[in-house]
């Protein structure tokens, strides 16, 4: 329903910050990773989450689109809350989370506080293949439709590229470059295809 939030940045501390956006100020819950990478510059963007229960509406915020993917994978487990992916998303970083569901690598999910061997198996077993099928390809098809790089693909393609090999390409360019204008990306991904 709220997919982000951008405003001035009225106070902050390590579990939440308020966002004033035109005079309505929004308490959003953070973790520390996002807690971590917040700006110092009052204007502020955050993609969001919104939980609705019956006594009450909370948002959560997040610095990136995959950060809240993850998050968003997490509580979709049986037994993980969204303050237990918090808590997880504040001892890990979102790599960190992927990777250990990717490798099987209990352990390391165990290591977040209030997880134990059950409920990080159950992890492991309900995400795996979800994060191998949206993560091992790319990051990049986390974040929305971007028609730039929708327009550099047909560019490609028109010029005789393979379809796969050119997305994996533009994909790679978009990860670091996520704003390229669509004669950039086509002028990268021909030096690398």
């Amino acid at each position: 329903m709220i997919t982000h939030i951008q405003g001035k940045l009225t106070q902050k501390n390590p579990t939440s910050v308020i966002i004033d956006c035109n005079g309505v100020g929004y308490l959003i819950h953070v973790s520390l990773h996002t807690f971590s990478q917040l700006p110092e510059s009052e204007n502020l963007k955050l993609y969001t989450h919104l939980q609705i229960r019956e006594d009450a509406h909370t948002l959560y915020g997040f610095a990136s689109l995959a950060e809240r993917e993850i998050f968003r994978l997490l509580i979709s487990v049986s037994g993980i809350g969204t303050n237990t992916a918090r808590t997880m998303l504040s001892s890990l970083t979102p790599n960190q989370v992927k990777e250990a569901i990717a490798s099987e690598d209990a352990a390391v999910i165990q290591s977040v506080k209030g997880i134990g061997t059950k409920t990080a198996q159950r992890v492991i077993i309900e995400l795996k293949d979800k994060v191998l099928k949206v993560y091992d390809l790319d990051e990049s098809l986390v974040t929305p439709n971007n028609t730039n790089k929708d327009e550099a693909l047909s560019a490609l393609e028109v010029l005789g590229f393979a379809k796969k090999q050119s997305e994996r390409v533009v994909d790679k360019i978009l990860k670091t470059q996520y704003d390229a204008a669509v004669e950039t990306i086509i002028k990268e991904a021909l030096k690398n295809l």
